[in-house]
């Protein structure tokens, strides 16, 4: 999965005849999972169709501020436009919208959108040999950096004129490449590996049976996948579990037992900074398991138990310099076994769900935290989907490791 998967992506289209490759950009932003909205110039439409642009970004392709031909058609807000957009890349971008870029010209729905935009601006230039090189070209790539605003440079190729040189937009692929690649080195976790468990254990009973629990894994895998958009190496070490994810800076483990999943986790425990348990793991398993199926002849059936190791507190008494994330799962005096569990396991947060409260628990997509730190600081959330507490539990490990 690429790091733009679930971004909004506002595309601007000026009139230079790289215009003709921004249907491929707008293929692989959706290929990569990324919503597109495309604004246009008036002037641009001579080089690419906005039939051709809406079909493939599945949205209105917009240049102008309303219908001249229609009187009573709403007029294209580029304030809500610039606020939609998570970024915004301009390609190709001509001497002339360059211009008008860095001296806050604003004279269409496009360069107004431009000076409305809160997000990250990529601005792809695309022109011939000596427009390009030209120094009022230079000053204005120079100003519009010094704004944040963020160039892929052009490269060098034939250019529209049959010249050869330095002018011609990077390649649709290579714009992708080099977006993904900034976004990644801006963010908070790039570099640094963490360390999640999800989903349940199952204890086996007999080669068909088995002691374990509801969990389905969605809150871990939730982490997981909130992580790597960090910018995270992640290690996923799951129990059995039907939820997928594809996500190039994920490393899916799978186990079956408590002690399949302990083995896993201090393997990979000494190379994280972070290490979030999340998984519900079976507190204790059959102590003698049956090679065989055992059949059903009396009308009970004794099964002595034996504690499971404990996971969660083996990597409390191991830890360094890792930041130490545990769970509590609980149905009575909720705050008070959630801080003795901190303590106890030495972590330094504690995410505690209750099974008292509705939408929270295993196999629902929703989930309502409580999150304590080790110094008993205490922040409640609402019910959210799992998506977004995987946010939150996120952000406070964040404010935590940044202080």
């Amino acid at each position: 999965m690429s790091v733009l998967s679930g971004k909004n992506i506002l595309l601007g289209v000026t009139a230079g005849i790289a215009a003709y490759k921004t249907a491929h950009l707008v293929r692989l932003f959706i290929k990569a999972g990324a919503y597109v909205r495309v604004v246009m110039t008036p002037a641009s439409k001579d080089f690419v169709t906005p039939l051709t642009l809406s079909t493939l970004s599945k949205n209105p392709v917009l240049s102008t501020f309303y219908d001249k031909e229609d009187e009573n058609e709403l007029w294209n807000n580029h304030v809500d436009l610039g606020l939609w957009a998570d970024l915004m890349l301009i390609a190709p971008v001509t001497a002339n919208t360059l211009s008008k870029m860095a001296n806050g010209t604003s004279d269409n729905l496009l360069l107004a959108t431009y000076l409305s935009a809160k997000c990250k601006v990529y601005f792809a230039p695309a022109m011939d040999l000596d427009m390009y090189k030209h120094p009022s070209t230079d000053e204005s790539i120079s100003k519009l950096e010094s704004f944040g605003n963020i160039c892929i440079p052009a490269t060098s190729g034939e250019l529209a004129s049959g010249l050869v040189g330095e002018g011609r937009m990077a390649e649709p692929e290579d714009i992708i490449s080099f977006i993904e690649a900034d976004i990644i080195s801006r963010l908070p976790l790039r570099g640094k590996k963490v360390l999640i468990t999800a989903g349940p254990t199952y204890e086996a009973i007999d080669p068909v049976r088995f002691i374990g629990n509801h969990s389905s894994g969605k809150m871990g895998f939730e982490l997981a996948k909130r992580a790597a958009n960090l910018g995270a190496k992640v290690i996923l070490i799951t129990g059995v579990s039907n939820e997928k994810v594809n996500h190039s800076l994920i490393e899916r483990i799978d186990v079956v037992s408590a002690d399949d999943m302990y083995n896993a986790v201090h393997q990979n425990f000494d190379n994280v900074a972070i290490a979030i348990a999340s998984a519900a793991v079976a507190d204790y398993r059959p102590k003698e398991v049956s090679s065989v199926k055992i059949k059903k002849k009396d009308d009970s059936l004794n099964i002595e138990l034996e504690k499971t190791k404990d996971i969660l507190a083996s990597m409390g008494k191991l830890k360094k310099n890792q930041f130490l994330v545990g769970f509590a799962l609980e149905t009575n005096n909720e705050l008070e076994n959630a801080k003795g569990k901190l303590a106890r396991k030495n972590l330094d947060m504690i995410v505690l769900n209750s099974l008292q409260d509705k939408g929270a628990g295993f196999k629902k997509s929703t989930n309502k935290i409580t999150i304590i730190d080790s110094s008993e600081n205490i922040s409640e959330f609402g019910l959210k989907s799992k998506v977004d507490v995987a946010k939150d539990i996120f952000n406070e490990i964040l404010n935590r490791i940044h202080e």
